[in-house]
């Protein structure tokens, strides 16, 4: 884990490539809870057996659960000391160009884009992409935004 000094070292930081999360697999039983957290009950999230006859031979995970995990794996790679709020501020662009198969093992990149002052502190916005142990083509591409302050 990275672990820069407030907000000038996120600023060196810019351009950068942080590193990788641990790998993290994506199992049927949390494909299952988040369908019941979001009422998102698809056939092919939540049904092994019809999702075994669909495109992808299994069920595969929620492009929003992928998503939904980018905190986490971002905690795994670096934290910022010295900052009084660190938040999701929310995002400028949202892909998911593969899919994810229960049991698939997924990690995150980061890279610091820019830093950009505002009334309330600073806004950072990061490249996190999300690839598939084995996979050809990331799983999830977002450009996130975080609200900083001092």
């Amino acid at each position: 884990m990275k672990t820069l000094q407030g907000i000038e070292d996120v600023e060196r930081a810019i351009g950068s490539h942080l590193g990788y999360s641990d790998w993290h697999t994506i199992t049927q039983e949390q494909i299952d809870k988040f369908a019941d957290a979001t009422g998102d009950h698809q056939w092919i999230h939540v049904d092994p057996q019809r999702a075994a006859q669909g495109p992808f031979g299994t069920t595969i995970a929620h492009g929003y659960l992928t998503l939904s995990l980018v905190p986490m794996l971002l905690w795994q790679i670096y934290r910022v000391d010295g900052l009084s709020m660190e938040v999701n501020y929310g995002a400028d662009k949202l892909r998911f160009p593969s899919p994810v198969p229960v049991d698939s093992s997924v990690r995150a990149g980061v890279e610091f884009v820019s830093l950009t002052p505002v009334k309330a502190g600073h806004q950072l916005k990061l490249l996190v992409t999300v690839e598939r142990e084995g996979g050809d083509k990331p799983v999830c591409v977002v450009e996130a935004i975080a609200m900083l302050a001092s």
